[in-house]
C-alpha cells in the first residue's frame, strides 16, 4: 500500500477495519492511535453523558469489529462499555445508547465476554424508555441462551439467570423489564431450551402479579394447546399434496406447449416449493406446562383468591376462571368453592355464557363429590333449560349438561335427566338434538336412570355379553390388559421351525409369514355363527361358529399383555379391527361379543372441553317459510321481471281478440264451456279424437 493511501487511513475508518483485518500486525500502529483517540473522546463523554458524540459512535463500532485481531489491548473494552451503560443508559442519548448495545453485542458474538455479564446487563437495560431497544435486546437474549445451551443444558447459566428473572417478576417496579422477562421464558419454553419445572414456576408466580400485563402474558401462556390441532395435520398433509403436483407440474411443463395460462401456473408452483422448503417452526408445548406445576392445589387456590376479589376487566377474571378450571380437570383437584362461585354467573343473559359453562364442564370429574356437581347441573338446567328462553339456549344449556356428566355421571338424578330427555319429542330440532345426544350418554354411561323406552337397544344380545358396570363415587378399577389385547394371536411373534405348519395343514416359512401378516393387516377374519347364516352344514371348526367365553376372553387377554411386548404394528392391528367393528354392523355384534375393552364405562373423551362442543347448536330447518321467502324476495331485487311481453298489434286501434278476452272472464260464465270440463268425463273414443285431432294439427303447423 502507498504512503499516501496510508495517511488517509486515520481519516477513513472503514478502510483501516478492512486492511487491519486482513493484515493486524501491519497495521498495529493504527489501531493503537485510534485506540487512544477512543479513550480520550470516552472521558469527553463522561462529562456530559446526555449529548450525542459522533465521534464515539464511529469508534466504538470500529473497536468492536477489529477487537478479535488485538485481544491484549482490548481486553478491557467489554466491561469498559458495560459500566457506560450500566451507569448511563437512563440519561444517553438513544442512537449512541443502541450503537454501545450493538457493539457489546457484535463483541459477546465474538467469545469475547461471558454471557452473564452481558444478560445481566441487558434485563437491566429491559427498563429504558426504548421499544426499539428492548425489542433487539430481546432478540439477542433468546438467541444468545439458545447458543449457550446448543450442545448441552449450561444449568450453571440457566439457574442464575431463572433466579434473576423470579427476582424480577417479583418486583412491581419495573413493569416493562418483568413483562420482557416473562415473554423471555415463554419463548424459550417454546422453543425447548428451558422446558423444565423450575421455569414453569418461576411463570406460575407471574399468574398472581399486581401488573395486569405480566398477569394476562403467564395466563394466555398456560392456556396453550398441547400440540398441533388435527386440522393443522391435515392443512399439513394437503400443504404436501400441492407441493407434489407442483413438481409434477414444473416437469410437465419442460415438454407440454407454452402459453400465458401454464406459465401463470407454473410460477404458482414455484412459489409453493419454495415455501414448503422453508423450516417449520418449533411444535408448541405450552399445554404440558400444566402438568410440571408443582403445587397445583395451591396454584389454584391462590387464583381463586384472587378472582373473587379481584377488580380487573371481565376478559382477565374470565381466563383466571379458565385456567382454575383446567387446573381441577387435569389434576383432579378439589376446590368446592370454586362451584358456588362459578354459579353466579352462569345466566342467558351473562357476557361469554358459553365459555363459562365450559370451565364448568372442565371444572369437574369422579372425585367430587355428587351433591356439589349436582346443584351446578340443577342451575343450569332451572336459567338455561326452559321453554320461557330461545331454543339455541335451551340447546347450549343441554350440551353443557351433557359435558358435565361425561365427566361426573352420578351427580345426575334419575328425576332431572327424566324431565330433560323428554325433550327429545320436541318439534324445535334444535332443542331435540341436544336432548337426545344427552340420552344417548346415558345410554352408554348409565340407562338404569332413563325410563325403559328410551334405554334402546342393548349393546350385546349375546349370552356371553359383558355387563355394563357403573362406577361409584370415588370407585377406581384396575386394568389387567391392555384394551384389545384379545383380538391378537398368541403365537404372533414366536420361534417357529421349517416342520411347523400352520392351522391348514401347509408348511410356512418367513416369506409366507410376512405375507400372512400383510393379509392380517388388510382383512379382518371374522367367525361366523348358526344365527347369521353361518350354517350348521357347513364344514368347519366349532370354535369358528360359537363365541367365545368372556372368561375366556379375559384370560387371553390377560396372558397375551403380560407375556408379550406390543409393538406399534399390534396396536395397528387393534385399531383396524375396532374399527372395522364399527363399519360394519354384522361383523361388530358377533366380534364386540367375543372381546372385551375397558372403554365400554367410560366413553372416550379428551382433557380438555371444547368450545364448539358446548355451542353444537343446530340450525334452523332449510325449509322453513320465513326463510325461504325472505331468500325469494331478496333474488327478486334488481331483476327484470320474467312475464311475456305484451304481443305488438299491427293495428294499435284494433280491439283485443276472444282468447285475450277469456282470460278476463269471471270463471262462472266460461264454467260450462267445453274448454273447461274435466278430462277424466271424457270417453275413450272422446279421448282417441282429441289425441289424433291435436297431432294432425301440431303436423300442420310443423310444415
Amino acid at each position: 500500500m502507498s504512503s499516501r493511501n496510508r495517511n488517509n487511513l486515520p481519516t477513513n475508518l472503514a478502510q483501516l477495519q478492512n486492511m487491519i483485518k486482513r493484515d493486524p500486525e501491519t497495521y498495529k500502529e493504527e489501531f493503537s492511535q485510534q485506540w487512544r483517540h477512543f479513550q480520550s473522546n470516552l472521558e469527553l463523554f463522561g462529562l456530559d453523558p446526555s449529548q450525542p458524540n459522533e465521534a464515539v459512535t464511529e469508534l466504538v463500532m470500529f473497536v468492536a469489529q477489529v477487537s478479535d485481531c488485538y485481544t491484549k489491548l482490548t481486553e478491557g473494552f467489554p466491561d469498559e462499555i458495560m459500566s457506560i451503560l450500566s451507569d448511563n443508559y437512563s440519561v444517553m442519548n438513544a442512537d449512541l445508547r443502541m450503537t454501545l448495545c450493538k457493539a457489546l453485542i457484535l463483541i459477546r458474538n465474538k467469545n469475547l465476554t461471558s454471557p452473564m455479564k452481558v444478560l445481566e446487563l441487558f434485563f437491566k437495560l429491559l427498563n429504558a424508555q426504548d421499544k426499539l431497544l428492548r425489542a433487539s435486546l430481546y432478540s439477542h437474549i433468546v438467541n444468545d441462551i439458545k447458543n449457550v445451551n446448543a450442545k448441552h443444558k449450561n444449568n450453571k447459566i440457566n439457574t442464575v439467570l431463572q433466579n434473576y428473572m423470579f427476582s424480577m417478576l417479583s418486583e412491581s417496579s419495573s413493569t416493562i423489564a418483568a413483562k420482557m422477562s416473562l415473554d423471555i421464558m415463554i419463548e424459550l419454553y417454546r422453543k425447548n431450551i428451558w422446558n423444565d419445572s423450575k421455569t414453569v414456576n418461576v411463570i406460575v408466580t407471574a399468574c398472581t402479579s399486581k401488573i395486569t400485563k405480566v398477569k394476562v402474558a403467564a395466563l394466555k401462556f398456560f392456556l396453550g394447546t398441547d400440540c398441533p390441532e388435527e386440522d393443522d395435520e391435515d392443512k399439513d398433509s394437503d400443504s404436501e399434496d400441492d407441493e407434489t403436483k407442483a413438481k409434477k407440474l414444473c416437469v410437465a411443463s419442460q415438454v407440454s406447449k407454452k402459453s400465458a395460462k401454464k406459465a401463470k401456473k407454473l410460477a404458482k408452483a414455484l412459489t409453493l416449493i419454495r415455501k414448503s422448503k422453508k423450516k417449520h417452526k418449533p411444535v408448541s408445548f405450552n399445554f404440558s406446562a400444566i402438568h410440571l406445576i408443582n403445587d397445583p392445589q395451591g396454584f389454584a387456590e391462590k387464583l381463586l383468591k384472587q378472582v373473587e376479589s379481584s377488580k380487573d376487566r371481565f376478559e382477565v377474571k374470565l381466563m383466571t376462571m379458565n385456567l382454575i378450571g383446567r387446573l381441577i380437570g387435569l389434576h383432579e383437584l378439589i376446590l368446592l368453592n370454586f362451584y358456588p362461585f362459578l354459579q353466579r354467573f352462569l345466566q342467558p343473559h351473562q357476557r361469554e355464557v358459553t365459555k363459562l359453562l365450559m370451565i364448568s364442564a372442565q371444572s369437574t370429574h369422579d372425585l367430587v363429590p355428587p351433591d356439589v356437581i349436582e346443584q351446578l347441573l340443577r342451575t343450569i338446567a332451572n336459567n338455561f333449560v326452559s321453554e320461557k328462553n330461545s331454543s339455541e339456549v335451551m340447546a347450549v344449556g343441554l350440551n353443557a349438561i351433557r359435558e358435565v356428566c361425561s365427566r361426573s355421571a352420578n351427580a345426575m338424578s334419575e328425576e332431572l335427566l327424566q324431565d330433560l330427555v323428554q325433550y327429545k319429542t320436541t318439534k324445535n330440532k334444535t332443542v331435540m338434538m341436544a336432548a337426545r345426544s344427552l340420552m344417548q350418554l346415558f345410554r352408554d354411561v348409565d340407562p338404569t336412570l332413563l325410563r325403559r323406552k328410551d334405554r334402546g337397544k342393548p349393546k350385546e344380545v349375546d349370552s356371553t355379553a359383558v355387563e355394563l358396570s357403573v362406577k361409584g363415587f370415588g370407585e377406581s378399577k384396575a386394568v389387567t390388559f391392555v384394551p384389545g389385547a384379545d383380538l391378537l394371536e398368541e403365537n404372533a411373534g414366536g420361534d417357529k421351525g421349517e416342520g411347523d405348519e400352520n392351522e391348514d395343514g401347509w408348511e410356512s416359512d418367513d416369506d409366507d409369514e410376512e405375507d400372512d401378516d400383510s393379509d392380517s393387516d388388510g382383512w379382518i377374519n371374522i367367525s361366523h355363527s348358526d344365527d347369521e347364516g353361518g350354517g350348521g352344514g357347513e364344514e368347519g371348526d366349532e370354535e369358528d361358529k360359537e363365541p367365545m367365553d368372556p372368561a375366556d376372553i379375559k384370560q387371553k387377554a390377560e396372558s397375551i399383555s403380560t407375556t408379550r411386548i406390543l409393538t406399534d404394528e399390534d396396536f395397528k392391528k387393534i385399531k383396524q379391527t375396532s374399527l372395522g367393528q364399527k363399519l360394519d354392523p354384522k361383523r361388530g355384534r358377533k366380534r364386540r361379543s367375543r372381546s372385551i375393552s375397558t372403554s365400554e364405562d367410560n366413553p372416550e373423551r379428551g382433557e380438555l372441553v371444547k368450545l364448539s362442543q358446548i355451542e353444537n347448536v343446530c340450525k334452523k330447518m332449510r325449509h322453513d317459510k320465513e326463510s325461504r321467502l325472505a331468500t325469494v324476495m331478496a333474488g327478486r331485487e334488481g331483476r327484470e321481471k320474467f312475464n311475456k311481453p305484451p304481443s305488438k298489434r299491427m293495428d294499435v286501434n284494433a280491439s283485443t281478440t276472444n282468447k285475450e278476452k277469456l282470460k278476463n272472464k269471471p270463471f262462472m260464465m266460461i264454467s260450462h264451456s267445453s274448454r273447461y270440463r274435466s278430462k277424466g268425463k271424457k270417453s275413450f273414443r272422446e279421448k282417441q279424437i282429441a289425441l289424433r285431432d291435436s297431432l294432425l294439427k301440431r303436423e300442420k303447423k310443423g310444415k
